[in-house]
């Protein structure tokens, strides 16, 4: 299990999604609990939103996935499953981008 890695986790409250890891590697080397992205599969060719980000093939899925950036999910690394894939160089940056753009942090 790796940062960026994308794996399956049962979100509170929601079904069993695909799931962006953004800790630190340390983090996710060392200690239990990791921070994650809600992902969801892209329907009905639906454009990503101003804190959305799209992932597919080049991220190792097989098919279009839409990563939420304005909400960080805490997860226990047991709980995590099923890896699907790692986000690519570039759509690292794009969530990063908006991870910070749709938190406090764009506000610094």
């Amino acid at each position: 299990m790796n940062a960026w890695d994308i794996v399956t986790f049962k979100f509170p409250g929601a079904d069993s999604h695909p799931a962006v890891i953004i800790s630190h590697p340390d983090r996710v080397d060392h200690k239990s609990l990791v921070n994650v992205l809600l992902c969801f599969t892209q329907r009905g060719g639906r454009k990503p939103e101003e804190h959305e980000v799209l992932l597919d093939a080049a991220d190792g899925l097989d098919w279009a996935t839409i990563v939420k950036c304005d909400l960080i999910y805490l997860a226990d690394k047991k709980d995590l499953s099923q890896k699907r894939g790692s986000v690519s160089a570039e759509r690292r940056r794009q969530i990063a981008a908006r991870v910070i753009q749709s938190t406090a942090l764009g506000g610094i």
